[in-house]
């Protein structure tokens, strides 16, 4: 069941695009995470959904931006999640195939950072324990000679807000720090990302978009029922249409399927995305 809008910190789905969505918010949690400088920050329209083709699964991102020479995927994940290199893999070919279909050659593509803020530690050894660095970072060099780079542009991020205590930049400890806690400290940027979130709880348009985003799962139901199926076959349905979409079956085969729309599943599949935060 979602939150209430009472109940929402900066983590959670909704809250967190909004907030990155504010003036200056994007630019200086992208210049203190990735250390690099921000120009100016465009949001694509497809910041929420890159859907290349029909028949692939589609990614839905947290927040999608773009600067002057370069393409930033930032993705916030609240809970641990399997395959964390796999999700990155495809968030970065999404991007650029999104890129290269407008019309772009390989040498046109921007470089590319894919950034997961995860509030625990998402690697693991043998053992199951965790490494407990507070950032890795990933680039593509050669195994036989580690100084020979790929230099193919992309860049893989993330952070383990877990492991702030272990970060000596008393910046991102701030920042890492209010994300695995929810405390602000006082005059810091984390304080006012905090004021951000309770501004937002009140604002009438922000209220409304997350009371939005909540109401296809009523609507699913009462679609469904109105077709005859039983609350229990409802769950049922929507269960195996978020499990085949999550291991990349097409909506058009999940909706023959299972004998739906494509419209029912269009609005059934939207859970998974909200699952699959980082």
């Amino acid at each position: 069941m979602s939150k209430q809008i009472e109940d929402l910190t900066f983590i959670d789905d909704g809250m967190f695009q909004a907030v990155m969505h504010q003036p200056g918010i994007s630019e200086k949690i992208i210049e203190d995470l990735l250390h690099v400088k921000v120009q100016k920050i465009v949001y694509p329209e497809l910041e929420k959904t890159i859907a290349p083709f029909y028949t692939t699964k589609g990614v839905r991102l947290d927040v999608y931006l773009k600067d002057e020479d370069k393409v930033i995927d930032v993705e916030l994940q609240s809970y641990k999640q399997d395959s964390i290199g796999k999700r990155t893999r495809y968030y970065q070919s999404m991007v650029d195939i999104d890129s290269l279909m407008k019309g772009q050659d390989y040498s046109e593509l921007l470089d590319s950072y894919v950034l997961f803020i995860c509030t625990s530690d998402p690697f693991q050894d043998d053992k199951k324990t965790g490494y407990g660095l507070p950032c890795y970072t990933f680039k593509n060099t050669c195994l036989e000679n580690d100084a020979v780079s790929l230099d193919d542009k992309s860049i893989k991020v993330i952070y383990n807000a877990s492991a702030y205590e272990a970060v000596k930049d008393k910046k991102l400890w701030d920042f890492l720090h209010f994300v695995s806690t929810n405390e602000p400290e006082q005059d810091g940027f984390s304080q006012t990302l905090a004021d951000t979130v309770a501004k937002l709880k009140e604002d009438e348009i922000f209220r409304k978009e997350y009371a939005a985003m909540n109401l296809h799962d009523r609507d699913i139901k009462k679609l469904a029922k109105e077709e005859g199926r039983s609350e229990g076959r409802i769950e049922k349905a929507i269960d195996a249409a978020q499990n085949l979409y999550a291991n990349g079956v097409s909506i058009e085969i999940i909706a023959k399927s299972l004998k739906m729309s494509l419209e029912q599943v269009r609005e059934i599949v939207k859970d998974v995305r909200q699952e699959e935060t980082c």
